[in-house]
């Protein structure tokens, strides 16, 4: 027989021939779970709405580690795709946009500018004749209409200044952000493998513009840099990368290596100009029957600057 439990009431307790006891679910009681029980399945099977990208980018992440970048590439393009919001084509249209609006704006602050800077010139001095005492005695009278429209003025120069203000460009709110930043950043590292930097670049830009803070994203497109022989692009990047994980030993050799290649670079280029200007010296003073062998620089070690000499 079933005795009932003296623990919670919910259960029976049969006594069995040799001590043992079993524990039964009355009929009542196990109907009233099954409800609750089907409710927790149903919501455990309920999909996120971007359950399909995830499991697209795990695919992908199966390819990426067998070295199948193509269809790795295919399938992190699908999770790109099946993510809800905003894709990256429509956010670099935005960006395209506010540089433009960034440009009209600068050009704008040149040409205030300017009108400032003409205004402020000093005007010729005239003869003063009696209708303009005439006149600068009205003003003395009643300039305080003049004076408050002035001001008026003055208002109006300072809201064009505020909306004439550089401005940075931020993506508008993106729910799945983070995650979509994590499907274009892992695109691009199978653009690397192919080859195809630029486009691995652009995919890395998106990433960054969807999640600043994304430190692979940065590593990547510096990457792809410096493959393109962008070796400044690719420093600033690694730097950022580097800002982000401080610790990371492998970016700060990243940095290190590539800020030896950016001097390189400088100096090479520094000498290209030296000979360039050289040569369009030589030619100058080449009409007077001299060339710059003529003239001898020596830098003057306390102050760094250089006294030139002419030599026979």
């Amino acid at each position: 027989d079933a005795i009932p439990s003296a623990l919670n009431g919910e259960e029976d307790v049969i006594y069995e021939i040799g001590g043992g006891a079993t524990a039964v679910v009355p009929p009542s009681k196990a109907q009233e779970q099954q409800p609750r029980q089907q409710q927790k399945v149903e919501e455990e099977e309920e999909e996120s709405p971007i359950s399909a990208s995830e499991e697209f980018k795990r695919r992908g992440n199966d390819f990426f580690k067998r070295g199948d970048y193509l269809n790795a590439y295919d399938l992190y393009s699908d999770a790109i795709d099946a993510c809800p919001g905003m894709k990256g084509e429509e956010i670099m249209t935005l960006k395209s946009d506010h540089e433009l609006q960034e440009r009209e704006k600068a050009n704008q602050r040149y040409l205030r500018d300017s009108d400032r800077r003409r205004n402020k010139k000093p005007q010729p001095q005239s003869k003063i004749t009696s209708s303009d005492e005439e006149q600068n005695a009205v003003n003395q009278d009643g300039g305080d209409g003049d004076k408050n429209d002035n001001n008026d003025d003055h208002e109006d120069d300072s809201n064009d200044d505020d909306d004439l203000t550089p401005s940075e460009f931020k993506i508008p709110t993106h729910k799945y952000g983070i995650q979509l930043a994590v499907y274009y950043s892992n695109r691009a590292a199978c653009l690397l493998h192919e080859c195809r930097y630029d486009e691995a670049i652009q995919d890395c830009e998106i990433a960054i513009l969807l999640n600043p803070k994304y430190t692979k994203a940065y590593v990547r497109r510096m990457t792809a840099y410096e493959k393109t022989d962008q070796s400044e692009e690719a420093l600033r990047d690694a730097k950022e990368a580097l800002n982000l994980d401080p610790q990371n030993k492998e970016i700060r050799k990243h940095v290190n290596r590539l800020q030896k290649v950016e001097d390189e670079r400088m100096e090479k280029l520094k000498e290209e100009t030296m000979g360039k200007l050289k040569d369009l010296g030589n030619s100058i003073l080449g009409n007077f029957g001299l060339s710059l062998d003529n003239f001898k620089a020596q830098q003057d070690p306390s102050t760094g600057s250089y006294n030139i000499s002419f030599q026979n």
